[in-house]
């Protein structure tokens, strides 16, 4: 529970990243940071405690309250916004091909995918948004080296590099909270992956 998500949003309400449940409470506590419910209301450690015992949901226990978990933060003092640009990534390329491998067309968890260069980079293929594919480590074994023309395999669809808006709404449809939708129904969260390089 302590180690769970909490959105954290910039003081202009733009989602910049997520912390954990542990965290967020000893930002609000510090009064580094509020609590901010689906109304965009802001609150305080104290009155964040104090409405807590009104509402039914999840909540942790200290030795004199009952408080409830926030969702969603504001960072008082943070005010940088992120570019719109996609970072090029294996969490944004996973994204984009939604976790399903573009040989075998099957849905696999991250752990089981790898990133496929569909022309070989020991062919001259490059590490572009457009010759980069998800796809399962059986389907990267038996592409292994070769050019696709070379093998019984297709693409499921053709790499394209992402626009900002498609990877957001696919981010939209994996939310865990009902809290964190009205801060993210246009916006990217994924910061958190190294940029890929050639």
């Amino acid at each position: 529970m302590l180690n769970s998500p909490v959105l954290v949003l910039n003081k202009f309400f733009f989602p910049v990243d997520t912390t954990s449940v542990k965290r967020a409470f000893l930002m609000l506590y510090l009064g580094a940071a509020k609590a901010v419910d689906m109304n965009y209301e802001t609150f305080d450690f104290e009155s964040w405690s104090e409405i807590s015992s009104l509402k039914k949901s999840e909540t942790i226990r200290t030795v004199s309250k009952t408080i409830k978990i926030p969702r969603v933060i504001i960072v008082l003092r943070y005010d940088k916004v992120h570019s719109k640009e996609v970072k090029f990534n294996r969490y944004n390329i996973f994204k984009r091909d939604r976790s399903v491998c573009q040989y075998c067309k099957n849905s696999f968890p991250k752990n089981e995918l790898s990133i496929d260069h569909v022309v070989p980079k020991s062919l001259g293929g490059k590490t572009t948004w457009e010759n980069v594919v998800c796809c399962c480590l059986t389907c990267n074994r038996r592409k292994g080296s070769n050019f696709l023309s070379e093998t019984a395999m297709s693409l499921s669809t053709k790499p394209i590099k992402p626009s900002w808006e498609l990877l957001s709404n696919i981010y939209l449809r994996t939310v865990k909270f009902e809290e964190w939708k009205p801060f993210l129904s246009s916006v990217d969260t994924s910061y958190w992956n190294v940029e890929l390089e050639e």
